[in-house]
């Protein structure tokens, strides 16, 4: 993605990210109806009054991550998704998850960022509950946080084609997911077929 590498004007991939995630909170809202949900330390008791796109804005405004931290992030909440199918996204979680998993990309990817007390603030939380998200968003992954080229790149095309197709998110079936259409264990055993 080009926009990543300017990072003095906001970013296409916060535009393209807080579409994606404000169409799956919605549509995971409505699947709360049809569907058991656990409820967890990502959950508020109201739906904060501040947009996705506002909150994005703001994070990436203050935490001073670059722009690639927000794709890692997206990588982490698919993830943490898949790992964790009983907490879909939804209004009431994902301004927590948001700033859980751009506070872990940010120590994962960037050579500099903030102690948990500033992502705290950054994020409109308290200190004690960043450690709690933090913590609990690790063992939800697994701690599985390496972001390989490949996987960046696909993440990278798929928050794309989002914004350009615009596919119809709502499946009242089931709840919502993040992810692109594989998982990265099958990419890489296409990756060695394709090899041999």
């Amino acid at each position: 993605m080009a926009e990543l590498e300017n990072s003095h004007e906001m970013p296409r991939v916060i535009t393209f990210l807080s579409s994606l995630l404000q169409r799956v909170a919605e549509s995971n809202d409505v699947n709360r109806r049809f569907e058991p949900q656990k409820i967890s330390v990502f959950h508020g008791l109201t739906r904060p009054t501040i947009s996705i796109q506002s909150y994005l804005e703001r994070i990436f405004k203050y935490a001073n991550c670059s722009p690639s931290c927000f794709v890692v992030a997206y990588v982490y909440l698919d993830r943490f998704g898949q790992r964790q199918p009983l907490l879909p996204i939804n209004s009431y979680n994902v301004h927590r998850l948001l700033i859980t998993s751009v506070m872990v990309a940010a120590k994962f990817m960037d050579d500099m960022y903030y102690n948990n007390a500033y992502y705290a603030k950054v994020g409109g939380i308290g200190i004690t509950e960043m450690n709690f998200l933090e913590v609990d968003f690790l063992f939800g992954l697994s701690f599985h946080l390496n972001v390989t080229p490949i996987t960046f790149q696909t993440y990278c095309s798929y928050l794309q084609r989002e914004m350009i197709f615009l596919e119809p998110p709502l499946n009242l079936g089931r709840s919502l997911k993040l992810h692109c259409c594989f998982t990265e264990d099958d990419s890489t055993h296409r990756k060695k077929q394709l090899a041999v």
